[in-house]
């Protein structure tokens, strides 16, 4: 069972995002802001991290380029409302940019797709 990592300020949206990954047989930790994130990749494993850019303490940009230079192999994907941010230079290190959506078949299947190509 791959364990993923979901970092989203909004808690209800947090929770819905890992209610639906552990229906879709995952183990989800969750974070609520980038510093937070970082934190939790220090002492845990994670297959996969699903960011959001915008949160407080510490921005997704930020925690991203953290996370990378401490694990460059740690799949991460940008997950968020803001399509403009997809051109800052810092979101091309994330395997994946996904748009936020009600429906979360696009995210289900980024995830699906990145841990299948790295096992």
């Amino acid at each position: 069972m791959a364990k993923l990592l979901i970092v989203e300020d909004e808690k209800h949206q947090r929770e819905l995002y890992s209610m639906e990954f552990e229906d879709e047989g995952y183990e989800v930790d969750q974070a609520s802001n980038g510093k937070e994130a970082v934190e939790m990749v220090k002492t845990n494993k994670y297959d996969l991290v699903i960011m959001d850019i915008r949160m407080p303490e510490m921005d997704g940009i930020e925690a991203l380029g953290k996370i990378l230079s401490r694990d460059k192999k740690i799949p991460i994907i940008i997950y968020t409302a803001y399509s403009n941010y997809k051109s800052n230079f810092m979101t091309w290190t994330a395997d994946a940019y996904v748009t936020k959506s009600s429906n979360l078949d696009e995210i289900k299947g980024k995830v699906k797709e990145i841990l299948t190509a790295r096992t």
